[in-house]
């Protein structure tokens, strides 16, 4: 039998190239927490689908089922929102009434928003992903960068289930504040009276928004093929864009 050049050029003893890493699509949501690189490098070109489903569908039921804490946190932030409305402008108390009434039927109705306002956001992670990387050098694709943001959102999960024993063991008049539930410097600022841009950005510094952040750098690094220092660069960026929101509403209280 004839041999190939390659097997004649081989050495003797050299083992064959291993075959590429295969999980089931559920094995991605455990390892994505401790082995993310294995995950972004076997489904770079899968479905982002699956992941961003199962992590809507489980963050909105325990936001469901956490309702009283998060009432008491929404509760909290209305009332700012309109003592800043009525300190800007010439507010009756008939008005702020009627603001207060409003405000009450939205949170009701953020709850069952909620199962589609997550995928949402991680659709625009994926896309802030893939816009930021390009400016880094990445080569990653677009359907590369939808699956970095949703599996990158998995440990919102494990920030979810955080909330709801908090939830369970601690009085909720507590959570007068959306960071006050948060794993992070800005649980301990006092949203009454510390400075809201102070306050926003503290908060974005807790513990799953920043396990968040590293698993889009690793994801970047290894979907866009770039340094890892150019990834770490570049999901700090993206952290940044992600505390714009905030940091807007808190320039104008």
């Amino acid at each position: 039998m004839e041999r190939s050049s390659s097997d004649i050029n081989r050495p003797p003893n050299a083992a064959a190239s291993p075959a590429p890493e295969t999980a089931s699509v559920w094995e991605d949501f455990l390892d994505i927490l401790y082995a993310p690189s294995a995950v972004f490098a076997r489904r770079e070109n899968g479905s982002f689908w699956i992941p961003m489903l199962v992590v809507a569908v489980v963050l909105g039921t325990l936001f469901l089922l956490n309702g009283r804490v998060w009432d008491s946190v929404m509760s909290a932030e209305s009332q700012r929102a309109m003592a800043a409305m009525a300190q800007n402008r010439d507010m009756t108390p008939e008005m702020m009434a009627q603001v207060e009434q409003m405000q009450g039927g939205m949170r009701t109705v953020s709850k069952v928003m909620m199962f589609l306002t997550i995928p949402v956001i991680m659709f625009f992670v994926g896309v802030v992903t893939w816009l930021v990387g390009k400016m880094f050098g990445a080569e990653q694709t677009f359907r590369a960068a939808l699956v970095v943001g949703a599996y990158s959102y998995v440990p919102k999960v494990i920030d979810g289930l955080s909330a709801a024993i908090q939830g369970l063991f601690l009085d909720p008049s507590q959570f007068d504040g959306k960071y006050r539930m948060t794993l992070g410097p800005g649980r301990f600022l006092d949203p009454d009276t510390a400075s809201p841009m102070l306050v926003e950005l503290l908060g974005r510094m807790d513990v799953f928004t920043i396990w968040v952040t590293v698993l889009i750098a690793i994801g970047l690094a290894v979907t866009g093929r770039i340094p890892r220092g150019r990834a770490v660069m570049a999901a700090v960026v993206i952290w940044l864009i992600g505390a714009l929101p905030g940091l807007a509403g808190a320039a104008t209280r």
